[in-house]
């Protein structure tokens, strides 16, 4: 039977695509792993992808096998997983987090590596959607993202809090509505290419709104800074554990009733099963102890 390495190999070239791309995930040769699916493909006696050029797409019996061979690698690592005593947590976990979420877990991940030797975390920073993609394929154990609207029944989503949407504006601006004070100032964008910003564009448009665009950023905080210089007026996620209300060079004005209350929700994401879920879940517990800890007044003038 072919090694385990061969079907992690196997794992990484079909969420890649492609051997070159699967090999420097893997830290190996292409030739390394063009040689492994080979072997693979001799021992299993059937052939397991479409080769076309660069490419290396996964064929009808590839894509059969695939669910079988995730499990597989997923039962060994739960072999590979050292005995501990109760309420000991031990092993390796890759956890990934948007920014807003980073100190959080950041602090929580420290908190238990100091309790528990034998534990080993490694923390990711990236937008959503990509971390999302990431646990599906198996390159990350656990996320914390936004909610996402795609659901996927491999995947498990542990909602933690909700953010309001909220316009942001410097405390110089005297409006006094969400739609004045949007329609009078430049237009600070969060990204319209991920989840919080499609979220922003669809609460635009229920406000019939098209304001004066004045620069898009990936960068909530940035953003807000921007605001205090009073280069423009924004719409965001009023972040949990901000200081924004209480910031004497910010107004934060609540939504009109005729929209709702839009919020974005934030959670943790893993698949079903996988073989680190005791440490996921107390990580999780921590981080919503801290979350709701910190939580912001919800009324915003």
């Amino acid at each position: 039977m072919s090694s385990i390495r061969f079907l992690r190999s196997f794992l990484a070239v079909a969420h890649h695509g492609s051997f070159s791309e699967a090999a420097e995930h893997m830290a190996l040769t292409q030739a390394a792993i063009s040689f492994q699916m080979r072997a693979l493909e001799t021992d299993l006696g059937r052939e397991l992808f479409d080769r076309t050029g660069r490419l290396a797409i996964l064929n009808a019996a590839g894509r059969e096998l695939l669910p079988e061979i995730k499990q597989l690698v997923e039962f060994y690592d739960r072999l590979k997983r050292p005995r501990t005593s109760p309420g000991e947590l031990a092993g390796a976990v890759s956890i990934g987090a948007i920014v807003s979420c980073m100190g959080t877990l950041s602090k929580v991940v420290s908190q238990l590596k100091r309790q528990h030797p034998s534990l080993d975390v490694r923390v990711l920073s990236g937008k959503a959607s990509e971390l999302a993609s990431k646990v599906e394929a198996g390159d990350l154990d656990a996320a914390f993202v936004v909610e996402g609207t795609r659901k996927v029944a491999s995947m498990q989503w542990t909602p933690l809090y909700q953010e309001p949407l909220v316009v942001v504006a410097p405390a110089a601006v005297k409006a006094q509505s969400a739609a004045a004070v949007l329609s009078a100032n430049p237009f600070l964008r969060f990204d319209r290419t991920q989840r919080t910003g499609r979220q922003i564009d669809r609460v635009l448009r229920r406000l019939g709104m098209h304001p004066e665009e004045f620069l898009e950023l990936n960068a909530i905080e940035t953003l807000v800074e921007l605001v205090r210089q009073e280069v423009g007026v924004t719409l965001l996620p009023l972040l949990n554990g901000s200081n924004w209300l209480s910031s004497p060079d910010l107004r934060i004005i609540r939504l009109p009733d005729e929209v709702g209350q839009p919020s974005r929700s934030i959670g943790m994401v893993e698949r079903r099963d996988h073989a680190r879920q005791t440490i996921t879940r107390e990580i999780c517990a921590q981080c919503l102890e801290l979350f709701q800890a910190r939580g912001h007044a919800q009324t915003v003038g």
